[in-house]
């Protein structure tokens, strides 16, 4: 049952994703009548919260958070937490402190049907997701009092330029601004110049990469040659460094490779699509020209950084990949569909199972009868219209996710007590 209103509610804001969102959020939170804090870890996530009496930096050693987390969410009575990613050391501590102390526990995270909405979840997603535990069956019954006619599926990524500016612009607060949290760690293995540099030769190389890419697609486009997709995720991702069997991109690269070799008809093609936020943070393309001389495909591979995922779709005979949300769009048009990782859609009904080599050399179709259900069964629950990054996707957000968090209920309860929104008017936010 949905509550009506935020009083006697206190919120503590970990981490969120790069940009002005968290500090939206909290303000209409408090328009609802619940208090709202943030703690900031760098001069980046300070940056972004202009709340500053409500603002709570930690400027410890990383092994004190746990004790300074209990100390604060006893301090302040903390009701619920939230949070962008539930697997970086700093949340993964805090939501088991949380869990035991039988908070409420809100993730935000990247949309499962990005890029025209985002994940809402509560105590856990991706491969920590309480879809991991649910069949086709559960939720086409939860779905038998809804009438919702899915969306197609965007072609592109939604606000990909404030996404990287936003990333980058945060970057640089804790590069040049960062002097007091000195003790402050990134979650990730490079360190902040670094990611820093990354950014912005990304923004500035933004005209080239597009242009290569053109060229690349066109050649596949009108090569007149069946071929497969390899979709390739970020590396340091959280969904392929914790749901996955792979340390590294070039492992999978290379068992993706090794095998269309041996199973792909000789004149099928590979083509492998990198992530549209890759960064060049790993050395993609000169591993990619290795390998395929190692198992005699050159003529035969072809690499497109980024763009649009339509475009490639359109064709294709089979896809593979370790666990992208991209695997959606794959599913949505009927593709026959690999996976190695962890991954909130997969399920027997569509996902294959076949050894690789014997999925490129005929690979099984879908069920769509099922995925269609599932993917109805998403957008009525844990996808939300809308975006972090882009100021008219914030708005169309906050219309349904304040009152999701307000709700006794999470999003895949709400739905089967018939207590959830309507989600009819989905559109797709630019």
């Amino acid at each position: 049952m949905l509550q009506a209103g935020g009083a006697d509610r206190v919120f503590l804001f970990l981490q969120g994703p790069h940009g002005p969102f968290f500090q939206g959020l909290a303000k209409m939170l408090g328009r609802s009548g619940a208090q709202c804090w943030r703690v900031g870890f760098n001069a980046g996530d300070a940056f972004f919260w202009k709340d500053r009496d409500r603002f709570i930096p930690f400027k410890e050693q990383p092994d004190t958070w746990g004790a300074f987390f209990t100390d604060l969410i006893e301090d302040k009575s903390v009701t619920d937490i939230v949070l962008y990613g539930d697997v970086r050391d700093i949340h993964a501590e805090a939501i088991t402190i949380a869990k035991s102390r039988g908070l409420k526990i809100h993730i935000f995270e990247e949309g499962y049907l990005r890029p025209f909405w985002i994940t809402y979840e509560r105590d856990g997603s991706n491969g920590n997701s309480r879809l991991m535990d649910m069949t086709i069956p559960e939720m086409q019954k939860a779905l038998e009092g809804s009438d919702l006619d899915p969306p197609m599926p965007p072609s592109h990524w939604g606000d990909m330029r404030q996404h990287v500016f936003y990333g980058a612009l945060y970057h640089w607060f804790v590069m040049f601004r960062n002097q007091a949290f000195k003790n402050f760690k990134p979650h990730r293995v490079l360190n902040v110049r670094q990611e820093f540099r990354l950014y912005l030769r990304r923004l500035l190389r933004m005209p080239v990469h597009a242009a290569e890419r053109q060229i690349a697609t066109r050649r596949v486009k009108h090569g007149g040659f069946p071929y497969h997709l390899a979709l390739l995720q970020l590396e340091h991702d959280s969904s392929f460094q914790k749901h996955s069997p792979f340390d590294t991109m070039a492992e999978f690269l290379e068992l993706v490779i090794e095998n269309f070799a041996k199973g792909a008809p000789p004149h099928h093609h590979l083509v492998i699509k990198a992530h549209p936020l890759e960064d060049g943070r790993i050395p993609m393309r000169r591993t990619i020209k290795r390998l395929a001389e190692e198992h005699g495909v050159s003529d035969r591979l072809h690499f497109v950084r980024g763009g649009k995922l339509a475009q490639l779709l359109k064709d294709a005979r089979t896809a593979v990949t370790v666990n992208s949300t991209a695997g959606q769009q794959v599913l949505w048009r009927g593709i026959p569909l690999k996976i190695f990782g962890k991954a909130v859609y997969d399920q027997p009904e569509f996902i294959a199972n076949q050894p690789l080599q014997q999925f490129f050399a005929g690979a099984i179709r879908p069920d769509m009868t099922a995925y269609r259900e599932f993917r109805r069964f998403l957008l009525e629950t844990s996808q939300v219209n809308g975006g972090f990054y882009s100021r008219r996707g914030r708005r169309k957000l906050m219309r349904q996710v304040v009152d999701m968090m307000l709700s006794a209920e999470d999003p895949y309860q709400a739905l089967a007590s018939g207590t959830a929104a309507p989600r009819q008017q989905l559109r797709a936010v630019k």
